[in-house]
């Protein structure tokens, strides 16, 4: 499979907004500069003899981003000026501590701010000749992420620009890629991430890559690599900048000597010089993204009982009444064993237990169905008690818990799977673990094991395809008997100095998988993850994949872990937000979809708490990452908005236009007086900001 790109207007805006910044300045082509090629030594009788004289004048010559040349003030009246027509607030002053200016690119997770940060780079080459980027990343995952992306984009900008960029992962053992950035005429950009790079940018820190980066290297002709980087004068984009906030980072940054700096992240925590906001609620509204449903499970005791109960479902059928999928536990010879039943009104949970004394007075007595949302639809007893959908009654382990979200997962993706396989679309789940060691463990001779949650996920894996044999279609099942229920899972963990997997937090990790064909998989082959030849479906991880990574066909993630963080809600969301690709690398946006597009595109996140308490504080991360929207739309809202005619011409909006337009949306009833609140919906519909 190769993923298909084409233009999009918002990425477009995006891009023009940041190049719109240097309006005035010169593009004088290729700056060239003389690089320290260093020394060159030769061994004479065990000992290291500089030679002489072996350098050209021609091999010294190297392209460094010519300075700018526009003032504070041209700049920050540029800004001024895309801020303005963007609706966004002016900056006071231009950000320039890395750089002549820093400017902020805002865009929600799953709307490519990487393309357009690599289109970008295109654009500021075209127009002003600047050649040298370094992009820096958090993590290993995102440096994966950037890496294919410029990998799979190659072609598309080649149509576009008629050229290629040179990207390469910096690598202290490989440092001759220093020396062909800086001598390269070409875009070349150096990509970096700060686990692996930030603390060597510490000068004199006791680790190896500082003493590489800040030290003399006789392998490098006798210079510091951090010098022969800096001379190129580099733009520097910093990808996910909330991570790099730290006083001890930004100074780092600034030894890169950096022209200026332009910072990409759904949530920005500092502002700089914002250019462009495309936020949750646009990319929804926009439907660039997929909507979200959540399944939560409200845990609940009834008093004087340890009667155990989930209801798991309602099943509705053409031909018999409905039906509650209800697990219980049912008493045996030998045991008692928690199992789920198809039951219906008048069915008495004492007798099919094999009367357990727990469930006596449990008769049902009714089964609603809500058409409107089929969570609130119920069960009720003889006893008076009452249960929703995804209710649990009793006592709940930690493992049974577990298991009743697995099982759920593995439901919600054959739901979805079965719809999506006629569209040729592959229907990827994402599980996040509270432990490494509950999916995979290790015997006494280091050999890999299932843990708890990988049998437990097997098993239930199974038990779902038994149970849907007869309830899809003869193409889906020959696609479902083709894979074998082992090979459909797989796990990406960080690892340990013994090559064993770990919980991401673990000191003395690295960043890297112990299984080197699911790291290929999962980070670097995409395309072939989506592809129905390859057998994996399900997901395993701790958080190593919770940023930076994501893959467009995830549909639904788990959270098999409590988490008492809104922004880890968010960023384990934000794994599964990209819009979906077929078998061709199509898309499946408005354009494809116009009508379907979040019918198709919908995310299911399983939470480990109840859907209340997950919405809310999903909910409330969101909100507080908004960009600030104005509440009210008064004479002073309209002032020096920039307002376009019927043939593109712009206007901006004086103080007498202004009032104008307030009386004339109070005349027409867009507005109340006393308040001057109005819908939001139909002042865009009147207005283009």
């Amino acid at each position: 499979m190769k993923l298909k790109f084409k233009i999009q207007q918002y990425q477009t805006d995006a891009v023009e907004n940041v190049v719109k910044v240097f309006n005035g300045q010169p593009n004088k082509g290729l700056a060239e500069y003389v690089v320290d090629k260093g020394k060159t030594y030769e061994k004479d009788n065990g000992k290291l003899i500089e030679v002489k004289n072996i350098h050209f004048e021609e091999d010294s010559t190297g392209y460094k981003n010519g300075d700018i040349v526009l003032t504070k003030d041209e700049l920050l009246k540029n800004i001024h000026q895309v801020q303005t027509e963007n609706n966004i607030r002016l900056s006071n002053e231009v950000v320039d501590k890395l750089g002549h200016c820093q400017l902020d690119v805002e865009m929600e997770t799953g709307t490519g701010k990487t393309y357009v940060y690599i289109k970008s780079m295109f654009e500021l080459n075209k127009l002003y000749g600047w050649t040298k980027f370094i992009v820096v990343v958090p993590s290993v995952a995102i440096r994966e992420g950037v890496k294919k992306s410029f990998d799979i984009t190659v072609d598309h900008f080649m149509e576009h620009y008629g050229k290629k960029a040179r990207y390469f992962i910096y690598n202290s053992n490989n440092l001759n890629q220093i020396d062909t950035f800086s001598q390269s005429g070409d875009i070349s950009v150096m990509i970096i991430n700060t686990q692996a790079f930030n603390t060597s940018l510490k000068e004199g820190a006791k680790n190896a890559a500082a003493r590489i980066i800040y030290s003399v290297r006789d392998e490098f002709g006798s210079r510091r690599p951090i010098d022969v980087i800096s001379a190129n004068h580099p733009i520097i984009i910093l990808d996910e900048p909330q991570k790099m906030g730290g006083a001890a980072t930004q100074t780092a940054l600034a030894r890169f000597n950096p022209l200026f700096t332009l910072n990409y992240s759904a949530t920005h925590k500092e502002t700089h010089n914002p250019v462009y906001v495309l936020d949750a609620l646009d990319a929804y509204n926009q439907k660039l993204v997929k909507k979200i449903e959540v399944v939560g499970f409200e845990l609940k005791h009834l008093k004087g009982t340890d009667s155990y109960m989930y209801l798991e479902d309602i099943v509705l059928s053409k031909t018999e009444a409905p039906k509650a999928r209800l697990e219980i536990e049912v008493k045996h010879a030998n045991n008692i064993k928690r199992e789920v039943k198809n039951l219906g009104v008048g069915d008495d949970l004492f007798y099919v237990s094999n009367e357990l004394e727990q469930y006596r007075g449990y008769t049902i007595s009714d089964i609603h169905i809500d058409t409107m949302d089929s969570s609130h639809s119920t069960v009720s007893f003889s006893n008076g008690k009452m249960m929703y959908i995804k209710d649990v009654y009793g006592d709940i382990s930690a493992d049974h818990k577990a298991r009743i979200q697995i099982r759920e997962t593995i439901k919600a993706h054959f739901r979805k799977e079965a719809s999506l396989f006629k569209r040729g679309i592959k229907t990827l789940s994402l599980f996040f673990l509270d432990e490494v060691a509950n999916y995979r463990k290790y015997d006494e001779d280091g050999q890999q094991m299932l843990g708890r949650y990988g049998e437990i996920f097997e098993q239930e894996y199974r038990a779902e395809l038994n149970n849907n044999q007869n309830m899809f279609d003869a193409d889906y099942m020959s696609y479902l008997g083709s894979i074998s229920t082992h090979e459909t899972h797989a796990g990406y963990f960080s690892i340990d100095k013994k090559g064993r997997s770990v919980n991401s937090d673990i000191k003395g990790k690295s960043e890297q998988s112990d299984d080197i064909s699911a790291y290929d998989l999962i980070l670097k082959n995409k395309e072939r993850l989506l592809s129905f030849d390859e057998p994996v479906r399900f997901i395993f991880s701790h958080s190593a994949l919770r940023e930076g990574w994501d893959n467009p066909n995830v549909f639904q993630i788990c959270s098999l872990r409590q988490s008492n963080s809104a922004t880890q809600k968010r960023q384990e969301v934000g794994r599964g937000l990209r819009l979906c690709v077929d078998q061709y690398g199509v898309r499946m946006d408005a354009e494809i979809l116009p009508d379907e597009v979040h019918s198709v595109n919908k995310l299911t996140v399983i939470a480990s708490e109840g859907y209340a308490s997950f919405v809310t504080d999903l909910q409330k991360e969101i909100k507080a990452d908004l960009y600030d929207r104005p509440t009210k739309a008064d004479i002073d809202f309209f002032i020096g908005k920039v307002l376009f005619s019927n043939e593109c011409k712009k206007y901006t909006v004086s103080k007498e236009d202004a009032q104008e337009i307030v009386f004339q949306l109070r005349m027409n009833g867009y507005m109340l007086n006393s308040t001057c609140k109005c819908n939001r919906i139909l002042i865009n519909n009147l207005f283009k900001f």
